[in-house]
């Protein structure tokens, strides 16, 4: 088809996606509480090997420890920790949702930089208080 030498040729428009688009907080925090949900439901094969263990006796049990106390599994803990830390919170932003409250832009960011920063926080000073033999941990 030739060019029409009157008419310059304009750029087509972009259809937004993930690299151009700039997504809200609360949309993002939103897209993560499913996705911590979703965690949380793979994070109970931990805890069936967990309890498994438990009940199967000490060889059981120390081959879980000894899974859960490396590197790469205490990361997978950490963040299944901050996973219920988050989905907690967040779950908490969705049924004041549900109630009517907090559409306001200005409170739906602020509570989602809160559950974003209080998620973190929280799973910070679980894993710190375990880490530290307080609660009955390591005991």
């Amino acid at each position: 088809m030739a060019e029409n030498p009157q008419r310059p040729q304009r750029a087509r428009p972009l259809s937004p996606h993930l690299t151009i688009y700039r997504w809200p907080v609360a949309m993002a925090t939103s897209i993560t509480h499913r996705a911590t949900g979703i965690a949380l439901s793979a994070g109970t094969v931990l805890l069936a090997w967990w309890l498994v263990a438990a009940a199967s006796g000490p060889e059981a049990y120390a081959a879980f420890a000894a899974a859960a106390d490396s590197i790469p599994g205490r990361i997978v803990l950490f963040g299944l920790v901050w996973s219920l830390a988050y989905h907690l919170l967040s779950g908490i932003r969705h049924l004041a949702w549900d109630l009517g409250y907090g559409f306001e832009l200005r409170t739906a960011e602020a509570m989602s930089w809160a559950i974003i920063l209080g998620s973190v926080a929280l799973a910070a000073a679980v894993f710190a208080l375990a880490l530290a033999g307080q609660g009955g941990f390591n005991a």
